[in-house]
């Protein structure tokens, strides 16, 4: 009767190192997608981003992959290793020929993508230790250049959200008239 106790919790133990495993999985998921924005230059260039999104679906993807390969002595259910391997992988590719398709990137997701992408521009040319002035001089237009697309694509975003797609032919309006 106590062998049959002791498997028992052997069992339940064993079954919830998994949930575990699946929650250190997901929960460093979500960490590294928000970690991509440490260097944005400001708070305000900071918004949702599908590419940072699939990236970060990969790099779980892959990270369960490795972390399972170090730890299979922990997990010992080759059936469960075989589905975690397997649907890691899934996941990895998933996200991997998500962020290099673009397929479900449209132009406010685009937009809301490239803003922190422009937004690590401003942060590397203005805090970089640049000595050469034709390097500071590039790096001083490279911010005013993204400074001025981020603006640009915040009033876009906003006119596409309330009002649709400009029509055919519509000029782009770096100005913001």
């Amino acid at each position: 009767m106590e062998s049959h106790g002791t498997h028992h919790n052997s069992q339940s133990s064993k079954g919830s190192g998994y949930g575990r495993f699946f929650a250190m999985i997901g929960t460093s998921t979500v960490v590294m997608y928000g970690l991509m924005y440490l260097n944005t230059y400001a708070l305000d260039h900071v918004f949702f981003s599908q590419t940072r999104m699939w990236m970060a679906l990969y790099m779980g993807g892959m990270m369960a992959i490795i972390m399972l390969a170090f730890m299979l002595g922990m997990y010992s259910n080759k059936k469960a290793n075989i589905a975690i391997f397997a649907g890691a992988a899934i996941a990895f590719a998933a996200g991997l020929f998500l962020v290099r398709s673009q397929d479900t990137v449209g132009d406010v997701a685009w937009m809301k993508a490239m803003i922190p992408h422009h937004s690590i521009a401003i942060l590397t040319s203005e805090r970089a230790n640049i000595s050469d002035p034709r390097v500071q001089e590039l790096a001083t237009t490279i911010i005013e250049a993204q400074r001025g697309e981020i603006a640009e694509m915040k009033r876009y975003i906003a006119d596409i959200e309330a009002n649709g797609d400009a029509p055919a032919g519509t000029a782009r309006n770096q100005e913001g008239n």
